[in-house]
């Protein structure tokens, strides 16, 4: 079921980004929103799946993960490869992100480590999958910006968010 998102949900979105909190009060002193619309909002998004969880986006460094390590990962071709490789990939410990890409590289992963010795395992745990013909990994020296999912959304204005949930409406409608 698709949820009509409206400036409203918007605003409080973009609030909850910014503020790094679901606080009724903060968001209503953010938006002028009143609290029981915002607690009624909130809770429409999460049973619609919009906000799929409560939890808000972490300092991975402050808890001693501040290597972070970007692996290409070419594979042989075969059918659902990228399913069985991608769901092996993304089991290895560390490895947050998975990505099945277009073009000379088949697998983007991006993982974070405390040690470079989890990197030294991250890079065997790679070797052991069958089907991985070769990897090349490269460490962030600094990450200029990163952001959770509910941060990402504070990279784009209002209006285009708007327009984006607008255009997936009536395509799948």
């Amino acid at each position: 079921m698709n949820q009509n998102i409206d400036e409203r949900d918007i605003d409080i979105l973009l609030t909850i980004a910014r503020e790094q909190t679901q606080s009724t009060e903060v968001i209503h002193q953010a938006t002028d929103i009143p609290k029981s619309t915002i607690h009624y909002r909130i809770k429409s998004l999460k049973e619609n799946g919009v906000i799929k969880n409560d939890l808000l986006e972490l300092d991975l460094e402050k808890i001693g993960l501040q290597m972070t390590v970007i692996s290409e990962v070419w594979a042989e071709y075969d059918k659902g490869y990228h399913n069985q490789i991608g769901k092996q990939l993304a089991n290895i410990e560390g490895v947050n992100q998975v990505y099945f890409t277009m073009g000379d590289t088949d697998f983007i992963a991006i993982a974070r480590f405390s040690s470079r010795n989890k990197i030294v395992d991250l890079i065997e745990n790679y070797g052991a999958i069958d089907g991985i013909e070769r990897t090349s990994s490269k460490f962030v020296i600094t990450t200029i910006k990163e952001h959770s999912a509910i941060g990402l959304i504070d990279d784009y204005e209002k209006e285009t968010l708007l327009d984006a949930h607008r255009s997936n409406i009536s395509s799948s409608g």
